[in-house]
């Protein structure tokens, strides 16, 4: 016997290129030398054949077994578990010139099995050909697959793969066991055992190996097909399937349900590629509900990862601290157990056999998993099109790296609406696009932090359209809570419409995060925004306020339930770069420049006031960075305005370097009044001179910003700063703001609503210094005086390790007319 010649008979099919047998291996030693000895067997009668052992780094002695019962194979060591598809690549391209018979190493061939295919492979126009399948037992396994199609994902979904199977148009899965007793084609079968000619190898080339595992071979055949070859079955050759693995190991079950859905859309494009997505999440929801905690606990696994889903599955050579939305799947191919590379006859009727171990997990599930809870954010921004500086995304980010956290982008206060809102088809159309966005981890170096955009109806001037957008988004954040694990987290709320939507969710505590008051949002309903805010107000265990001012008013409402938690800025982001590393667009605009980055909204920024700037100061290059609602032409007309438009927060500050002042021209509205910008702390974090219209919180600023009322003090106030510099140099400005991290502020909301032992204990009131002095207006060279917010003082660093043990953040002192926590 020789490698090239192991039946020993010298029997050859006339007119066929040579065999090679190819078998892929991982962790595969206990049972790659069944498949080995059953070759000679089946080779009998079918010429000379090369056999080629692909191992894709086994840690275990797949390599030493191989070589021990078969001498004659060749092995082929990748070195790197690249998948069932790299190690097919190999193997064929070690079998140059022949056939090539790819086998999992949990096959066993019957006797004279491979003489029926090699003739079937002979028949004209076939390029695949494939053997009937059993089990050990003898059952047969039903590997005869139809076209994939969302309207057949659907059917099993509905119907089960069974009886979907039975009508064609609704069923993948050939049923009928009439189908398995004679030749036929398919349009794919399982890829345990498939044999392919050299003719169509050539004209295909390679497997795609992003897919990792399963549906490769799935895609390989459809290409096949489309180039006119035929997967014919032959079922006079047989082989035994061990397999079983998909049916009882949720991991493999996972990466298979998620394959189908990337399979789809790299053949169809990404819309039809949704719908698979919808179908096959819907199958996998049925039965993971269906089938209760244990029997659906791959399903369940499933439609975590289809929520969570990454464009491809991560390679285990990836490190695991790179975030996927691949969660389940992908820490499946780090883990997963020796059948990693073999293929399953997909049933949905086989049965359980074997309680499976629990997968790896991130430490935020483990604490999610134990007394730790997560969380839940209803933001009033997106993720996809805001600014990210926000401090409902910011405060999540920073818990997000010791908990899970699910941030849903903001459900809207009204529908625009023409006459009533500006850039309509604009506003309708990005969050259109955000919908279509699902479920994300947006963040790779935090896994546990998700990001997801419901679709709501936001007609919350009409009682009957609030209740069925509340029952409409609840549903939509249920389901991906459930998938994510998220059973009773702890919710929090910043915009007011989600009021309706959390009021009946189960959790472990409800915090209203008061950044703003919504109700003074022009385009608002504002008698319904006003009864929504009152309901959190009411409802909610803990108020959040960033306002002082906005926090004495309400204290009869929120009693010790409220605190004040003052933004953070993310001083390690927000660092001064050199010239060199600036915008090329920015070093074009001459200078000096005076700055603005966020927001250039409607209801926020004077234009008025910018355009004053622009044409008072001809010399200076106004420099706006920023999505826009407000008219942009109105400025851009003037030669001096360099409108730079929406750019990444990862750049913001490389721009805002750039920067010879910052501005900050708020309206005069009841919203600024009770606002606190977070730009203010990132304009001082990099150093910058800021000139400010006047609102509450930027008395706690005194002596770092310029403040001015009215737009000729305004006009002052900047050409003050652009002749000289700040009221103190760069690095103290930088240096008053170093302790105030988001860190910090996170680990304060989590001590507020994660008490170390016992049920949430209100610490007793105490008195705060009270209130700022109000700001004084400035003149163009003299800035504002008051207490100071942030003292010089403040610690410079954060304890970045350990932030959930921050001190309580202090109540606001006076009665408690509010409801008592429990």
């Amino acid at each position: 016997m020789t490698p090239e010649h192991p039946d020993g008979t010298g029997t050859a099919v006339p007119d066929r290129p040579p065999l090679a047998i190819v078998i892929v291996t991982y962790a595969s030693g206990r049972v790659v030398e069944g498949c080995l000895r059953s070759l000679e067997a089946a080779l009998a009668g079918a010429g000379p054949a090369r056999v080629i052992v692909v191992d894709n780094a086994s840690p275990d002695d797949t390599v030493e077994r191989v070589r021990g019962a078969a001498p004659w194979a060749e092995v082929v060591e990748t070195g790197r578990n690249g998948g069932f598809a790299a190690g097919v690549n190999a193997g064929v391209a070690a079998a140059d010139g022949c056939d090539v018979f790819v086998l999992n190493p949990d096959i066993r061939l019957a006797p004279g099995s491979v003489l029926p295919l090699r003739r079937a492979l002979a028949v004209p126009g076939t390029g695949i050909a494939a053997p009937r399948l059993t089990s050990e037992i003898g059952e047969l396994h039903l590997s005869l697959r139809r076209r994939p199609t969302v309207t057949r994902a659907l059917g099993e979904a509905l119907l089960g793969g069974h009886r979907a199977g039975r009508i064609p148009a609704l069923g993948e899965l050939v049923v009928d066991p009439a189908a398995y007793d004679g030749p036929r084609t398919a349009d794919w079968v399982t890829g345990a055992a498939w044999l392919v000619s050299r003719a169509c190898l050539d004209a295909l080339g390679p497997l795609d190996e992003r897919y990792f595992l399963y549906s490769e071979e799935t895609e390989y055949m459809l290409r096949a097909g489309r180039a006119g070859f035929a997967i014919r079955y032959e079922p006079e050759s047989r082989a035994v399937h061990l397999g079983g693995e998909q049916s009882v190991s949720s991991r493999l079950w996972a990466i298979s349900a998620a394959n189908r859905v990337r399979m789809h859309r790299e053949l169809h494009g990404r819309p039809r590629g949704l719908l698979m997505r919808l179908a096959v999440g819907l199958n996998e929801l049925i039965r993971g509900v269906a089938r209760g905690r244990g029997g659906g606990r791959r399903h369940r696994a499933a439609l975590r990862e289809l929520v969570v889903m990454r464009e491809w599955p991560r390679l285990p050579a990836e490190p695991s601290s790179a975030g996927s939305a691949g969660s389940a799947g992908s820490r499946a191919l780090r883990a997963a157990r020796p059948f990693l590379t073999s293929r399953t006859a997909r049933s949905p009727r086989l049965p359980r056999t074997a309680p499976e171990s629990p997968s790896p997990r991130t430490a935020p599930e483990s604490l999610e998993a134990g007394d730790a809870p997560g969380y839940i954010c209803f933001s009033a921004q997106d993720w996809w099109y805001h600014n990210r500086a926000h401090s409902d995304f910011q405060l999540m980010r920073s818990i997000a790296a010791r908990r899970k956290v699910l941030v849903v982008n903001s459900i809207g206060m009204r529908m625009p609406l023409p006459g009533r809102s500006t850039q309509v088809l604009r506003r309708v159309g990005r969050k259109l696009r955000s919908v279509a966005m699902l479920v994300r981890r947006p963040s790779p170096e935090l896994p546990g932090f998700h990001v997801m955009s419901p679709l709501p109806l936001p007609f919350y001037g009409s009682p009957a359209a609030r209740r069925v957008n509340a029952l409409l988004v609840r549903t939509q954040v249920r389901v991906v809570a459930w998938a994510l694990g998220l059973h009773r987290p702890v919710i929090v709320v910043t915009i007011p419409t989600a009021w309706d939507v959390v009021r009946p969710m189960r959790r472990r505590a409800l915090v209203f995060n008061r950044s703003d008051r919504h109700s003074s949002f022009p385009e608002s309903d504002r008698k319904t925004i006003e009864t929504l805010e009152r309901g959190l107000l009411e409802g909610a265990d803990h108020v959040l306020y960033a306002s002082r001012a906005l926090m004495r008013e309400e204290i009869g409402i929120t009693g010790d339930r409220a605190y004040f938690l003052d933004h953070g800025v993310d001083v390690d982001h927000f660092r001064r770069h050199p010239e060199s590393e600036w915008p090329a667009d920015l070093r074009a605009v001459p200078g000096p420049r005076v700055g603005f980055f966020g927001a250039l909204d409607d209801y926020l920024v004077d234009v008025g006031l910018l355009e004053r700037l622009a044409v008072e100061l001809p010399d200076v290059s106004l420099v706006l960075i920023g999505d826009a609602t407000v008219p942009m032409e109105r400025l851009t007309r003037h030669p001096n305005v360099h409108w730079l438009g929406f750019r990444p927060y990862e750049r913001i500050p490389a721009y805002g370097s750039g920067f010879d002042v910052a501005i900050m021209p708020w309206l005069d509205t009841p919203w600024i009044r009770n606002s606190n910008p977070i730009k203010l702390k990132e304009y001082l974090a990099l150093g910058l001179p800021v000139v400010s219209t006047p609102f509450e919180e930027l008395a706690g600023y005194a002596g770092r910003v310029r403040i001015a009322t009215g737009a000729d003090l305004f006009v002052e106030a900047v050409r003050a700063s652009l002749r000289e510099g700040g009221p103190l140099p760069a690095e103290a400005l930088r240096d008053s703001v170093l302790g105030a991290s988001w860190s910090s502020r996170a680990g304060r909301l989590t001590a507020l609503v994660e008490p170390p032992t016992g049920p949430p204990v209100r610490p007793p009131a105490e008195p705060t210094a009270g209130p700022p002095a109000e700001p004084t207006t400035a003149s163009a060279h003299e800035p504002a005086t008051g207490p100071v917010a942030e003292p010089m003082t403040e610690p410079t660093t954060e304890p970045a390790t350990e932030p959930m043990t921050e001190p309580v953040p202090e109540p606001l002192a006076g009665p408690a007319p509010g409801r008592v926590a429990s």
